[in-house]
């Protein structure tokens, strides 16, 4: 038995480690996944016309705008808390306006070269 739990745990460790391996992307680049600053940029597309909230808000905020995976969308109140938004009325961004709107006027207006031509689309976690 303590042979199976110490082969477990070496799996579980192992696992985990490779799964945090990745490519880090940041806001303004493909793939990117949280809150986006809409600012001056044209107005978004929107996944529901409706801002969503899983937790009742005290002190009523201006809505945020999120760029979220689509399963993030779906189990939206699973997934609130890992972008810090449970308590926050939310649009969720339309993924093609996110790539081919935000994405090129963000790199414009920072200086930043357009990520959206040299790479294709990343799933990855926001962050």
């Amino acid at each position: 038995m303590n042979r199976f739990l110490i082969c477990a745990l070496v799996a579980l460790t192992t696992s985990t480690a490779f799964a945090d391996v990745g490519v880090s992307i940041s806001l303004g680049q493909p793939g990117f996944y949280g809150q986006i600053d809409i600012g001056d940029y044209p107005p978004p597309r929107l996944i529901y016309t409706e801002p969503v909230i899983v937790e009742q808000v005290v002190v009523v905020q201006q809505p945020i705008y999120l760029h979220v995976r689509q399963d993030h969308i779906q189990h939206w109140d699973r997934h609130c808390q890992e972008y810090g938004a449970c308590n926050q009325r939310v649009y969720f961004v339309d993924d093609g306006w996110y790539d081919t709107v935000y994405v090129p006027t963000y790199g414009q207006k920072h200086g930043k070269k357009d990520h959206h031509k040299d790479s294709k689309h990343k799933s990855k976690d926001h962050h």
